[in-house]
Formats: C-alpha cells, structure tokens, sequence
C-alpha cells in the first residue's frame, strides 16, 4: 500500500478497492468493561515502573519521563471517563 504524508495525515491508497482512506493518527476501538479495567491497571504499571526507574537520570530522561507521565496520565483519565457509571458520579 503506497502511502504519503501531507502535515501530519497519512493517506493511503488500498489497491484491492482504489479507495483512499485519509487517518490522523487516531484509532478507535471498542472494549468492554472488564478489557478497560486490564487497560487501566497495565497503565498504572506502567506509570509506576517510570516513576520507580532507578538511575541517575539526564535532563533529556527527566523531561521523556514527565511526558511519559503525563500522556499515561490523560489515557487514564479519558478511560475513566468513558466509564458511564463513572461519569454519573456513581
């Protein structure tokens, strides 16, 4: 599938169909209940093995890991916040 990037938009050109299917980046996908809570807790292990890395670390390394953080810390809130009952306050 040739492909061409134009400012951040990929576009490819399936060759079975002709059709050009445009993406920003960004994908969807559906998950039940219990695969959101396994999604969530993966992240939080994740967010606890950057903030218990062990090394001294550059100023490179502490500005990836504040990003790491923080982007960890957004897909969280964006899975919690997708959780109905969560958002109902209850």
């Amino acid at each position: 599938m040739p492909s061409s990037d134009s400012g951040g938009t990929r576009i490819r050109r399936r060759k079975l169909i002709g059709a050009v299917v445009v993406t920003s980046g960004m994908m969807q996908i559906e998950v039940s209940t219990h695969e959101r809570e396994v999604l969530l807790r993966g992240l939080r292990y994740v967010r606890s093995s950057i903030i218990l890395e062990l090394r001294e670390p550059t100023k490179y390394d502490t500005y990836r890991r504040s990003m790491d953080l923080d982007e960890i810390q957004m897909l969280c809130q964006r899975l919690e916040s997708s959780d109905p009952q969560l958002a109902a306050g209850l």
